[in-house]
């Protein structure tokens, strides 16, 4: 779907009093076929969701060393996972260098974690993750762990008063991105 039809049908499906205030807005490059684009979600004419960032792997990189170096991280290793990396090295690796491992490992799976829930995304993640958004039920989208979805459904005009208020409690384990959306729609009802 080209990205105007896109847009247009999101666009149809915001909420009454956000009509205007609530736009999106994407760049593309006609003759540059490694960049993919910028897309953004504007709230009153200002950039408030950028979803394109090109350095994602600087990012994920600093990410992984703040929780490396943060001695409050607690992180949970599990003999099943010590016992996994003993036999992937055939048990040539001491003890302590199997925590280190293992800690290693989880502290780079946590960045990553910690990146995608940071909402980097390209034009063309935002695509995909509209078409899906368009093709399913709301509900599915209020309730998805993607930032994205759940911004896109908290702007809907199907998500009515007693509904958003309703979902005050689960707003507040989300991201804030998530936060600042509920916070708009909720200034609105």
């Amino acid at each position: 779907m080209s990205w105007s039809k896109l847009k247009q049908q999101l666009e149809s499906f915001l909420s009454p009093a956000l009509m205007g205030r609530v736009e999106y807005r994407a760049t593309s490059y006609r003759y540059s076929p490694d960049k993919a684009g910028h897309c953004y979600i504007a709230v009153d004419k200002k950039n408030v969701l950028n979803m394109n960032d090109g350095t994602t792997s600087i990012r994920w990189y600093q990410s992984e060393q703040e929780i490396k170096n943060d001695a409050a991280i607690q992180i949970p290793i599990h003999h099943e996972v010590i016992e996994a990396i003993r036999t992937e090295t055939k048990g040539l690796v001491p003890e302590e260098r199997l925590q280190v491992i293992a800690r290693g490992r989880k502290i780079a799976e946590l960045a990553k974690e910690l990146l995608s829930a940071q909402a980097a995304l390209s034009k063309s993640n935002f695509t995909v993750e509209a078409n899906k958004f368009l093709a399913r039920p709301i509900e599915e989208s209020l309730e998805s762990p993607d930032i994205l979805l759940n911004i896109l459904a908290l702007m809907d005009r199907r998500v009515g008063r007693k509904r958003i208020l309703n979902l005050s409690e689960k707003i507040k384990l989300k991201h804030p991105c998530v936060q600042y959306f509920y916070e708009l729609r909720l200034s609105t009802v």
